[in-house]
């Protein structure tokens, strides 16, 4: 039983970091060499003033802000005079694939899920960012889902995290089939899965690869790649601070 702060900071730190496979941290593309000629003929990464102005409208202002201080009340307040230099940022960003030290940065809090408060297991760390920098994580976000509806990349029965579906229309689904194989009269069993700490232990390697894979252009997965690369993390407990050694 630990009772200080910064003993609590160090334990959930040190629980995190160990979930981590060998795999979990991106490696060094071979392919950019590659592939750069080919990209280098298509159109650069274009980041339109509207599609900014948009994403500030959006703005939650009761969320928090991240690690560089900017709340997203006053991003929202200033849309009109910050539009057109975070498009400036945002598209430089994307083109170069060089990612701003503030966007790598998170306040990641621990929080609790079920069972014993004594165990770090039981804890989930959630991540405090840039609000500018998930921004720019919003607009990639809509290249990555554009390019794999398009490449059909997701099957049909994918409903999580797909747009225009949800826990509910997999639920509609799964009943309809089962009802309809008892209807004829045909025995059937259903196996649950669900893997401990899925998004906690994701392989960015793995991912940067898959990627690659499905054909998403080289300018995006360069920026993906070292956004992940080297984030600097630190857990918060009651206001107080500990930098993480985790990935």
């Amino acid at each position: 039983m630990v009772t200080e702060d910064a003993e609590k900071v160090e334990l959930l730190n040190a629980f995190f970091a160990s979930v981590f496979t060998a795999q979990a941290s991106p490696q060094e593309s071979h392919a950019m060499e590659e592939t750069e000629k080919v990209w280098m003929k298509e159109d650069f990464p274009l980041v339109e003033e509207d599609q900014v102005r948009d994403q500030l409208s959006k703005l939650g202002i009761c969320k928090s802000m991240g690690p560089d201080g900017m709340h997203p009340r006053v991003l929202r307040e200033l849309a009109e005079v910050i539009t057109g230099p975070l498009s400036i940022i945002f598209e430089r960003s994307w083109r170069t694939g060089k990612v701003p030290k503030d966007w790598r940065k998170a306040n990641v809090t621990p929080a609790f899920k079920r069972g014993k408060k004594e165990d770090p297991g039981n804890y989930r760390p959630v991540s405090l960012t840039s609000i500018p920098g998930k921004m720019m994580e919003c607009l990639v976000l809509g290249i990555i889902s554009k390019h794999v509806e398009e490449k059909k990349a997701i099957r049909s029965s994918q409903h999580g995290f797909t747009k225009g579906k949800s826990c509910l229309t997999n639920l509609i689904a799964f009943y309809n089939g089962m009802t309809g194989w008892i209807d004829e009269g045909r025995v059937v069993d259903v196996v649950y899965l669900d893997f401990s700490k899925a998004f906690e232990t994701v392989s960015h390697s793995i991912f940067i690869s898959k990627l690659r894979k499905y054909g998403l252009d080289e300018w995006t997965v360069k920026w993906i790649e070292n956004l992940l690369k080297d984030r600097a993390q630190r857990v918060m407990i009651r206001g107080k601070e500990c930098r993480a050694g985790g990935p």
